[in-house]
């Protein structure tokens, strides 16, 4: 029986759980919050708490996994499950991916970047994901990495927020980012077990880095509603984590999973992304 054990169940796993449920697949999705435990198993995954003070719970899980994905976020004293349990370790899966950013290139200034590209993270949390991906290439285990760009899909869109009116366009001249859509996620990890090349290295983004003022006013003009309000960058009130996003610019490549995994994107730029979600939606 293929089994998924999922570090960290969250919106990419488990829209990965969704495909490989329908195909006859078991699924083990951890979490943290007992209170997630009920809603993982209502989609047909097998729930397990994951308790950092009692890491060997993971055993019966890990034992039973063929396939492991991994989007749980590292933090300063490094992975959650390498840290917490060494002996992970000692997985037998066939093929294990791993879900990280792109902001391990840092401010590119808008340069395009490559997986050959050098690393240099801007931010605290960029740099734990980039030890993050060292240390789990050093595990021995068949581990691949992903690097996301920026991920929307149904329930995690704009749309919302231009329908209540929470919206605005923070302009700042020449600012880009990448971006994927969910399913788009889904095909790559697909096509990538199916064809395993460990420690291997891929950006999943799109073919269309573009402006968040860009994706907004094309949303309200989906929903036939005005653009949202344009505020300029240096005069947006808005938090920390938000604005360190308006702190760096990159155009990331995905050449790498169209050469080598066959991917034809779903969504290749935002305007078919967005106008998937409100298919979606309905």
């Amino acid at each position: 029986m293929k089994t998924l054990l999922s570090l960290g169940h969250g919106y990419c796993a488990r829209a990965l759980a969704q495909r490989l449920l329908a195909q006859g697949w078991q699924v083990i999705g951890t979490t943290r919050d007992p209170g997630r435990m009920a809603e993982i198993a209502a989609t047909g995954a097998e729930p397990l708490l994951w308790d950092t003070d009692a890491p060997a719970t993971l055993q019966p899980a890990l034992a039973r996994a063929t396939y492991i994905v991994h989007s749980a976020s590292p933090t300063a004293a490094g992975d959650p499950f390498l840290t917490a349990w060494p002996a992970i370790r000692e997985a037998r899966a066939e093929w294990v991916g791993y879900l990280s950013t792109t902001g391990v290139y840092g401010d590119t200034k808008g340069a395009w970047v490559d997986e050959d590209s050098p690393v240099l993270p801007a931010r605290a949390r960029s740099g734990e994901r980039v030890a993050a991906e060292r240390d789990w290439l050093a595990t021995g285990l068949p581990v691949h990495i992903f690097r996301l760009a920026g991920i929307y899909g149904p329930g995690r869109g704009p749309f919302e927020k231009i329908r209540n009116g929470t919206a605005r366009r923070i302009m700042k001249e020449g600012q880009v980012f990448s971006r994927i859509h969910v399913d788009d996620i889904v095909q790559v990890l697909l096509a990538s077990m199916a064809r395993p090349r460990p420690g291997r290295i891929y950006n999943v983004c799109d073919d269309l880095p573009s402006s968040a003022a860009e994706v907004l006013s094309f949303a309200a003009g989906l929903l036939g509603l005005p653009e949202p309000e344009a505020v300029d960058f240096s005069e947006a009130k808005m938090g920390p984590l938000a604005r360190s996003f308006y702190e760096e610019c990159r155009r990331v490549r995905n050449t790498r999973i169209r050469e080598e995994l066959g991917v034809r994107l779903l969504y290749p730029d935002y305007h078919s992304g967005l106008r998937g979600i409100l298919a979606a939606e309905g």
